[in-house]
């Protein structure tokens, strides 16, 4: 299970999404002479909801690794996940104006990543083992 590298990036974009509820993704800018206040997963329902699915989903997807079909798919649905977790965060800032996106935002924008990652190194499992099959 961990000698696989999809392990490692399916463990670093779960570990993104938790930190991600955490950390904020922007600043909305409250007035010009008070602080700002910080947005992230917590403070919107559904974000949080999406991100708590989108990080366990991560977590869970480790532990099916002798049935890379599922696998795979499992991925491939973190990944729209994530792209829909990004899509909501933007709708939610167009709607507050003012104010400016966090440097760990990034957290966000590297779980997409990562589950690409992840997915390739699982494909690259199921050629290997078809090949393998085809030789016995």
């Amino acid at each position: 299970m961990i000698q696989r590298i999809q392990t490692i990036w399916l463990l670093l974009a779960s570990a993104c999404a938790f930190l991600s509820m955490k950390f904020p993704f922007y600043f909305i800018a409250m007035h010009p002479e008070t602080t700002s206040d910080q947005f992230n997963a917590t403070n919107n329902m559904i974000l949080l909801i999406l991100t708590a699915i989108l990080a366990t989903l991560c977590l869970f997807t480790i532990f099916v690794f002798k049935q890379r079909k599922l696998q795979l798919w499992l991925t491939v649905l973190a990944i729209v996940i994530s792209l829909l977790n990004i899509f909501l965060y933007f709708t939610y800032k167009k709607d507050n104006p003012g104010g400016g996106i966090a440097l760990t935002s990034v957290f966000v924008f590297l779980i997409p990543i990562f589950l690409i990652l992840a997915a390739r190194g699982i494909y690259k499992d199921q050629k290997l083992v078809r090949s393998m099959d085809r030789l016995r």
